[in-house]
């Protein structure tokens, strides 16, 4: 009686090995970390190729205000059918958003443009800190 399957546990142990040193070579050993040498060179700290490091996150309030104001310009102006899901707002930021634009008309008949695109960026600034102000609305993803 033989074995019959002998052969292959040979090309698993093979492929094992193969796999182990690509990953090996695939990672950079050697070539990532901080390298620091005797010659009193600066260090180097290098990242794996293809890696980016994040930008810092945007407070909620922060791209809360930033959308309310954007959208109502765009709003104010004529540029948008107002659809609150296709500008990327909650329905509670769509709330802010309609709010901001009636005063922000008014503005505009009383004082000009410039005027209410100040009191866009202001409204929408106060309005969304103080949707935010106790950390993210916890009602449900259309708040």
């Amino acid at each position: 009686m033989g074995t019959g399957g002998a052969p292959w546990r040979g090309r698993v142990l093979g492929l094992a090995l193969l796999t182990g040193a690509l990953a090996t070579g695939a990672t950079g050993c050697g070539g990532s970390g901080t390298q620091s040498g005797t010659t009193g060179a600066p260090e180097v700290t290098r990242t794996a190729p293809g890696t980016r490091s994040s930008p810092p996150a945007t407070r909620p309030e922060d791209l809360c205000a930033r959308l309310v104001a954007h959208w109502s310009r765009k709003v104010l102006d004529g540029d948008t059918y107002g659809d609150y899901q296709s500008m990327g707002l909650s329905n509670r930021q769509y709330e802010i958003l309609l709010d901001v634009v009636d005063a922000a008309r008014a503005e505009k008949r009383r004082e000009g443009a410039q005027a209410a695109g100040e009191l866009i960026d202001r409204t929408a600034r106060e309005r969304c800190e103080e949707r935010y102000r106790n950390g993210n609305p916890t009602e449900g993803p259309w708040s």
